[in-house]
C-alpha cells in the first residue's frame, strides 16, 4: 500500500522488495519504507501490519535521534528490540537509502514480531528444564539393560577415573577404590563381592576385608 505520489526511483524500487518479504513471513513481519524528505509523514509504505502504523506516520524517535547524532554517515541499526503500544516484542532492522551523492534520502524497516516466538521459548525452557544430578555432585544418570551391565559400567568408571593404573595399585589405592564402590552402592548388587576382587586381583575374603576397614573409618586418612 502506498500514497499515489511520485518518490525518488530508489525508494520505489525497494517496494516490491518489502513486499515480498513480509509475504514471507506473513502476520510476523511488517516492512515499511520512508522517505526522511519529509519526517513529519515520512511513511510512504507499509507491507504487512504489525505497529499498526498507516501510511503518512512520522519517523520514529530512533530514526531521528539516529540521523541527528550522524547525519549521512548514519549506520545500519540491525537487529533491535522494540515494543509496540500494545505490548507486542519485536525485532527490528533499520536500512538507511542513499542517493548517488551518498546522502540519506529514506530507509527500509523491518519489524519481526517475536511475541508468539518468545511464549514458545518460555514454555519449552519450561517442559525441557532439569537439574543436573540429584545430590550425587552432578553426575549424570545412567540407563542399563541388567544389574550385571550396572555394576561393571561403575567399577570401569571409577578405575577409569582414578589416576594410579591398576597393575600400579597398593593396598592404600584398593582401599579407595572399594570405598568409592561402596559409596556408589556397588556392593548390594549380588556378585559384586566377587566380581571387585577378580578386578582388583585380590581374594574374596580380602574385598571383604577392605569393606569392613573403610566402613569402620568413615574418616580414614587414605592419601590419594
Amino acid at each position: 500500500m502506498k500514497r499515489h505520489n511520485s518518490y525518488h526511483p530508489k525508494l520505489e524500487a525497494l517496494f516490491p522488495i518489502a513486499q515480498g518479504i513480509a509475504a514471507t513471513f506473513e502476520k510476523y513481519m511488517e516492512v515499511v519504507i520512508h522517505d526522511l524528505t519529509q519526517p513529519e509523514n515520512s511513511l510512504i509504505f507499509i507491507a504487512g501490519n504489525v505497529t499498526g502504523r498507516k501510511i503518512g506516520a512520522p519517523i520514529t524517535n530512533i530514526i531521528l535521534e539516529t540521523l541527528k547524532q550522524k547525519g549521512d554517515q548514519a549506520p545500519n541499526l540491525i537487529g533491535y528490540q522494540t515494543t509496540t503500544k500494545d505490548g507486542k516484542i519485536l525485532k527490528s532492522s533499520t536500512i538507511f537509502i542513499r542517493d548517488d551523492e551518498g546522502k540519506i534520502i529514506g530507509c527500509l524497516c523491518i519489524n519481526f514480531d517475536l511475541t508468539d516466538f518468545l511464549t514458545c521459548r518460555e514454555i519449552l525452557d519450561f517442559f525441557t528444564k532439569t537439574e543436573k544430578g540429584i545430590d550425587n555432585n552432578n553426575q549424570e544418570e545412567k540407563f542399563f539393560n541388567d544389574v550385571n551391565e550396572a555394576m561393571e559400567e561403575i567399577v570401569q568408571s571409577v578405575l577409569d577415573n582414578y589416576p594410579t593404573p591398576k597393575k600400579l595399585m597398593e593396598k592404600e589405592d584398593k582401599l579407595v577404590i572399594v570405598r568409592r564402590l561402596d559409596e556408589k552402592g556397588v556392593f548390594l548388587v549380588k556378585g559384586a563381592i566377587d566380581y571387585v576382587a577378580n578386578i582388583l586381583g585380590v581374594s574374596r575374603y580380602t574385598i571383604y576385608n577392605y569393606l569392613d576397614e573403610v566402613r569402620s573409618s568413615p574418616n580414614l586418612n587414605i592419601i590419594l
